[in-house]
């Protein structure tokens, strides 16, 4: 079963942003992710949405559990500062050498509802694990990480050295052309956008993709890999966005 496949395929046109997700996109930018509303009300201007509009969104964000607010001062929650560390962790994933060992997960736990049953196949796609078959997760241990020790409650970890071909293996994991493919997409798109909404909605997509890129060896990839250069370019409009808040990275 393949995972880590983007929301957004090769060639989709990119919906625009609510005033939430353009909110979110400037905060989950910056460090520390908070902006006084006076900012963000000249912040979000440029992509169309305006004063009464911000202010209605902020209300419902803070109502939510999306944002905390102290005075006129909005910051992410704790929930999203997580999502922070994810996509910060995205952009510069930490690596190691690969000497040929895979990370094995296999889920031991039993009676787990849809939902949590669910929840935990979030949690190890996010962790760029990928499922062979029910229950058995893997992928090459070249990530510079620990497991999260609570995983123990519901699974066993292993270290492994499959039989055959490593190339084959990654091949029945992960779509790695439909990966590119869309990765070259949203270079595309983010570099023929104009107006600042366009390069924002394209940008937003770009780390989403890069949310599921599954960091593999290089020895493991395609040839003309796209994940670096999509990483180079959303640091790059990062950097612009918290450079215009007064946050230069």
């Amino acid at each position: 079963m393949r995972m880590n496949v983007s929301a957004e395929p090769g060639g989709a046109v990119l919906r625009p942003l609510s005033a939430r997700s353009v909110v979110l996109s400037l905060l989950l930018g910056v460090h520390p992710p908070e902006l006084p509303v006076k900012d963000l009300v000249r912040l979000v201007e440029p992509f169309g949405v305006g004063g009464s509009t911000l202010r209605a969104a902020l209300s419902r964000m803070v109502a939510a559990g999306d944002l905390g607010r102290t005075d006129a001062v909005y910051r992410l929650s704790g929930r999203l500062l997580a999502r922070q560390r994810r996509q910060d962790d995205a952009l510069h994933p930490r690596t190691r050498a690969w000497r040929g060992d895979w990370e094995m997960v296999v889920i031991t736990a039993t009676g787990r509802g849809p939902a949590e049953r669910a929840e935990l196949r979030a949690r190890l796609a996010g962790l760029r694990l990928a499922e062979l078959r029910e229950g058995v997760w893997l992928r090459p241990a070249n990530l510079d990480r620990e497991l999260p020790g609570d995983l123990a409650r519901v699974a066993l970890s292993y270290t492994a050295r499959p039989d055959g071909s490593p190339l084959d293996l990654v091949g029945r994991l992960w779509p790695l052309d439909s990966w590119a493919a869309t990765a070259r997409n949203l270079l595309a798109q983010a570099a023929d956008a104009r107006r600042p909404a366009d390069r924002l909605t394209a940008f937003a997509a770009a780390v989403r993709h890069l949310l599921t890129d599954p960091v593999l060896p290089p020895d493991l990839l395609p040839a003309d890999w796209p994940g670096e250069s999509l990483r180079t370019a959303y640091a790059g409009y990062r950097g612009e966005l918290a450079a215009s808040v007064g946050h230069p990275e």
